[in-house]
């Protein structure tokens, strides 16, 4: 896992950045090493490495022997060594490290932009085919890694990050893509909040020559192609196959390696198989301390403790969130609102003091049907079918209703059409709510979501929802905070799930065998009863059950209250109508989840947004932002088993590189 900056342009023109500079931004992401490719050169290269694979060579910028091609990773490629027994049979490829960088090199050499259809892993990449005077620049099909470019005179700049890009104090904020954040809590591809800068979308590349932007094409579709089911054991079998052998692949590592663990089966499940490749495995859980609020760990450390292994709690308060928000929003480049992020935030903390790599659960809901509302199209049925006159009446009855009657929202959901009614996971700011925060009628979210219902219109409204997720949440929200609150701590998190061949059998699983009745990812749960402990097999969907609405009407309401009225954005958002929402929570009416987006926009732009002179005291009060470094720590055993220290790394067999003659 690393981050890198591209600047491709005449070196000879203003290009209105310093590479080296804004390269030390996102030191976080790869602080082992930093390295540069700059003079004379229409690509000038910049990289910070992590060291995860061959960690004594395959250093970036890395080049071909001959000096034709270089290239610029970050990621991990899985079935690297498949890849290079391959090139070397075919092309016969001569290998001068241990690593996967190498084999992109010599994968693109071979095969050209279509080597990204080879790749099993997480990745962004950019090669520069210094010949052909070419560039290509690529994002892995779900859209784990990130990757951001803009437009600054005469050059193009492609970053890890987009606080690494130029010229973001002068960009200003985009008021449609702020918009749809108000409603969707992210901001949602291609667009960020900064007007000119711009977002690679999941599974789209670009070739595109130095100085000129380039146009991504989408090279990778999940679009599901459920197929009907004649052998349930049998399908059952290959969703256990495909991820046991995900999480073997994912396991590959010259470092340390563990596994964020919640109550859930998703992360039990990653722990289960993780273990089967290294039974020395450690867990790390987030644990609220506040009083009287629920957490996971007891559910987490019985999980652990049934699979064998050593479960370390990471502890989370409110104090702590209130003093670490304004970082952790830092980090995120563009706003999620999502509380969820900050327990991954203290739990990532907490693992990169014993680890380098972890694994986790993300994409197993979006692709098995994890989430409880993916049951709405069941659940509405009885007024969805009816005829249009009825649904027009019930509709002028449910507007006649109060707010928060019951059957209000049944009514109103049931009466909607599914394109109208669902527009993913989150719907923070809609309607008159919407148009009061922003002053304005902001854009249509169906803006966002409209095509992407048209490219699922064969499927079955389940599955269209889930469509949806996967193409936006899932993107927008899901794996941003993966990636953001991992690389916080310079901690790699890889997401088994989220794999091809994975992804090839979720695919084909019908909605009947995702959803049954109250249960959800019913396939994935059946696959997995012989791994995890029945008692997590049965457990319903929970989300991350992060404790915000008690913070904000009590420990954080203060400081919260004082962070709008300080907050130098009212010419975007009506502060004076957020502090009374904040109010109304603290008196009883839940408003957590539209007072925690605003919220989080005004500490991004305190630090981000705003033009330097115009940044209210909270920017410039944040301690420095330097990387997190690796500790050795005591940890807590098992019940009966103390553990003192971490003991000292030695790559399990499945683990490490070697398993292939001759490397």
């Amino acid at each position: 896992m690393c981050g890198f900056v591209v600047c491709a342009g005449d070196p000879a023109e203003p290009s209105g950045g310093d590479l080296p500079a804004l390269l030390e931004l996102i030191d976080h992401r790869g602080p082992d090493a930093t390295a540069y490719d700059l003079p004379g050169r229409r690509v000038r290269m910049g990289f910070k490495r992590l060291a995860i694979i061959d960690t004594e060579h395959s250093h970036q910028p890395m080049r071909t022997g001959d000096g034709g091609l270089s290239v610029v990773f970050n990621g991990e490629i899985y079935n690297y060594l498949e890849l290079r027994d391959e090139l070397v049979r075919e092309a016969g490829a001569v290998f001068e490290t241990r690593g996967d960088t190498e084999v992109i090199l010599a994968g693109y050499r071979h095969w050209g932009p279509d080597v990204v259809h080879r790749l099993r892993g997480m990745f962004a990449f950019v090669v520069h085919d210094v010949e052909a005077d070419l560039l290509f620049a690529a994002r892995d099909p779900f859209g784990i890694k990130p990757l951001y470019w803009t437009r600054r005179g005469s050059a193009v700049w492609l970053a890890s990050e987009k606080k690494a890009l130029p010229g973001l104090d002068r960009a200003g904020v985009d008021p449609d893509a702020l918009a749809h954040y108000a409603t969707f809590q992210y901001v949602p591809e291609p667009a960020t909040l900064h007007h000119g800068v711009h977002r690679f979308e999941a599974g789209h590349s670009a070739l595109f020559r130095p100085g000129a932007e380039p146009r991504p094409v989408r090279y990778f579709q999940p679009l599901f192609h459920p197929a009907k089911v004649s052998d349930e054991e049998r399908l059952h079998r290959e969703i256990e196959a495909a991820l046991r052998d995900s999480v073997r692949l994912h396991m590959r590592s010259d470092v340390p390696v563990g596994t964020l663990l919640s109550s859930g089966i998703d992360s039990t499940a990653v722990t289960a198989l993780a273990r089967e490749t290294d039974p020395r495995l450690l867990t790390f859980t987030a644990r609220f301390t506040d009083p009287g609020l629920y957490d996971e760990l007891e559910v987490a450390s019985r999980s652990a403790a049934e699979l064998g292994v050593v479960n370390i709690p990471a502890p989370v308060s409110a104090e702590d969130v209130m003093a670490e928000l304004p970082r952790i929003v830092w980090h995120l480049d563009d706003p999620v609102a999502d509380p969820a992020l900050v327990p991954l935030y203290f739990v990532a903390k907490k693992a990169a003091e014993h680890v380098t790599v972890a694994l986790g659960g993300e994409g197993a809901d979006e692709l098995f049907g994890g989430y409880t509302i993916y049951r709405e199209p069941k659940s509405l049925k009885a007024v969805t079918v009816l005829p249009g006159t009825a649904k027009h009446l019930l509709q002028r009855v449910s507007r006649a209703l109060p707010e928060g009657v019951k059957g209000r929202g049944f009514l109103e959901r049931g009466t909607a059409e599914i394109e109208e009614r669902f527009i993913g996971n989150a719907k923070i700011f809609t309607g008159d709510a919407k148009t009061r925060l922003l002053r304005r009628e902001g854009p249509d979210p169906r803006e966002v979501t409209g095509p992407i219902w048209d490219e699922s219109a064969h499927l079955d409204p389940a599955t269209r929802m889930q469509y949806l997720d996967l193409r936006t949440w899932m993107r927008g929200d899901i794996l941003v905070k993966a990636d953001r609150m991992s690389m916080a701590h310079s901690l790699e998190l890889r997401v088994p799930f989220l794999d091809r061949a994975v992804w090839d059998v979720a695919a084909r699983i019908p909605a009947e065998h995702r959803l049954s009745g109250p249960q959800t990812k019913v396939a994935l749960r059946r696959a997995l009863a012989r791994i995890v402990p029945p008692a997590i097999v049965e457990r319903p969907k929970l989300g991350f059950p992060t404790p915000h609405r008690q913070w904000l009407a009590g420990p954080m309401f203060e400081w919260t209250d004082q962070i709008l009225a300080e907050a130098q954005c009212g010419h975007l958002l009506d502060l004076d109508y957020a502090r009374a929402l904040l109010r109304e929570h603290r008196d009883g009416t839940d408003r957590a989840r539209k007072v925690w987006a605003v919220l989080v926009f005004c500490l991004w732009y305190a630090q981000i947004g705003a033009e330097p002179p115009h940044r209210p005291a909270i920017a410039r009060q944040l301690p420095p932002l330097t990387p997190q470094t690796a500790l050795t720590a005591p940890v807590a055993g098992l019940p009966g088993e103390p553990v003192d220290v971490v003991p000292e790394y030695v790559p399990a067999p499945e683990a490490a590189h070697g398993l292939v003659p001759g490397f």
